[in-house]
């Protein structure tokens, strides 16, 4: 579990970077897991007549350098979570076991405990974040996951059901987190409100509240930064020549509103009732499978609370 001294440090910043939460067994797990899923997908695109078979010792980077520079569809195929529109019966997303060990791992979950409390329930507001070169992306990609990430607060991104949510954001590195490759960088001052938000090309802070002063905060694969949900927060541009790697991972209080209760949760740890934690990844994959065929064959829901008309948005 994290030190006294890391929950001061937490408590006056806003966040805390934690150097090796995660071991890297269980990060094998999930490049392992990503290989095949790529693997599978880059063989639909071959039969499809969309690329030549693979070269000879042609790898996972490879092969997504390949999808990402010839607009296939791989992001959402990659990613845990469901879209914010468009939903259909047949969207792809991810929900494999090594995932799952990684989102119940026992090292975040005890640091997740430090400062939330023993009770704790994977929240759906998750998502893989793959980041390509910024010279390759495309003039007209606009996918938060993919370009890099603008001026926001976590807890902006929630719809207002869970404006008295005790919740944290767990920022995973699967590959290090370099300046030159587009880590996180964040609010110099601590901030305990929330502020306006606006549809940018993301939902982002409104021009006026976007903070004068920030810091980057490197971090190495296996470790993480873990974010206060008022903590503003962004991304530095990918100006290296490789794709950098991580994920978000929301924890919440058990029984409080996750701010997008139209997807799944499920408890991750509970000290008082061990029995009602998830065990099973299948369970939860059944879970997600369940969302998206409702989801799809009914009216929208809106995962976002901010439109154009606010004042700060002008």
């Amino acid at each position: 579990m994290l030190t006294e001294q890391d929950v001061e440090t937490f408590d006056r910043q806003g966040y805390l970077v934690v150097e090796g939460l995660v071991n890297g067994q269980v990060l094998d797990g999930v490049r392992e897991e990503y290989a095949q899923l790529m693997d599978r997908l880059f063989g639909q695109w071959q039969a499809e007549g969309l690329v030549d078979a693979p070269r000879p010792g042609m790898g996972f980077w490879d092969k997504l350098d390949v999808a990402y520079r010839g607009g296939f569809d791989w992001y959402q195929p990659f990613d845990i979570s469901l879209p914010f529109a468009g939903i259909t019966d047949e969207t792809p997303f991810h929900f494999g076991p090594a995932v799952f060990d990684m989102v119940t791992d026992s090292g975040i979950l005890d640091a997740v405990e430090t400062l939330i409390g023993p009770e704790i329930t994977s929240n759906p507001i998750q998502h893989v974040r793959i980041k390509p070169p910024e010279r390759a992306v495309a003039k007209d990609e606009i996918r938060a996951h993919v370009v890099s990430t603008d001026w926001h607060q976590d807890q902006g991104v929630t719809l207002p059901e869970a404006d008295q949510t005790d919740f944290i954001t767990v920022w995973l590195a699967v590959t290090d987190a370099t300046v030159e490759n587009g880590c996180l960088k964040v609010a110099a001052e601590r901030y305990d409100a929330m502020m306006p938000h606006c549809p940018k090309v993301q939902t982002a802070l409104a021009d006026s509240h976007v903070p004068k002063r920030s810091v980057p905060v490197p971090v190495k694969a296996g470790g993480a930064v873990i974010f206060h949900p008022m903590t503003p927060h962004a991304s530095l541009s990918n100006e290296s020549d490789g794709y950098r790697w991580s994920f978000d991972l929301r924890y919440s209080v058990t029984g409080q509103p996750t701010g997008r209760s139209h997807f799944p949760e499920f408890v991750a740890r509970s000290r008082s009732n061990p029995a009602s934690e998830l065990k099973d990844w299948r369970v939860w994959k059944a879970m997600w499978e369940e969302t998206r065929s409702r989801l799809a064959n009914a009216p929208h829901v809106a995962q976002h609370r901010w439109d154009e008309s606010s004042p700060h948005c002008a």
